[in-house]
C-alpha cells in the first residue's frame, strides 16, 4: 500500500491471507475489499499517515482500519462510522501526545479523536480522511 503501512493493517475483516475476522467471524475470505474501500484507505494514507510517520521518525501502528458492520457493531462503533468507508484508522505509538500534534500541525484530516486515559495521557488516535467530501478538521478528546 505504502512505504509505512500495509493493506492488511487496514483490512483485518478481509486480509489478503483469507484469514478471518476474529469480531465478525466472517467466513469468506475476501481477497477484494467492497468497492472504494481500498481508495479510500490509499487516501487515508497517503494525505494524513505517511506524512505523520514521516515527521514522527518512528513506526505508527494501526490499531484498526476498515471494519465490515458486524466487526464495526462488535466492538462498539458508531452506525455511521467512518471505519465502514475505509476513511479511518485508530492508531498509536510510543508517543502519542507528538503524534497528535503532528496530525494537526499538518493540518489533513477530517476528524482527530484522542482517547485518553484517566490520567490525561493519550491511549490512541482516531483519524481520519475523506478522499470525497470537504475533511472538516475536526478535534476532539474522549
Amino acid at each position: 500500500m505504502s512505504k509505512y503501512f500495509k493493506k492488511e493493517e487496514f483490512a483485518r475483516c478481509f486480509r489478503e491471507n483469507g484469514a478471518r475476522c476474529k469480531e465478525c467471524r466472517l467466513a469468506q475470505p475476501a481477497k477484494q475489499l467492497p468497492y472504494g474501500i481500498e481508495e479510500n484507505m490509499l487516501a487515508l494514507v497517503e494525505e494524513v499517515l505517511e506524512p505523520a510517520r514521516e515527521r514522527l521518525g518512528k513506526p505508527i501502528v494501526v490499531n484498526s482500519g476498515f471494519r465490515c458492520p458486524i466487526h464495526n457493531a462488535a466492538v462498539g462503533g458508531v452506525a455511521n462510522s467512518q471505519h465502514m468507508k475505509g476513511e479511518a484508522a485508530d492508531i498509536t505509538c510510543d508517543n502519542n501526545k507528538r503524534l497528535a500534534e503532528i496530525i494537526e500541525q499538518l493540518g489533513k484530516y477530517d476528524q482527530m479523536i484522542r482517547y485518553k486515559r484517566p490520567d490525561g495521557s493519550i491511549r490512541f488516535i482516531h483519524v481520519s480522511w475523506k478522499r470525497n467530501g470537504v475533511n472538516r478538521k475536526m478535534v476532539f478528546d474522549k
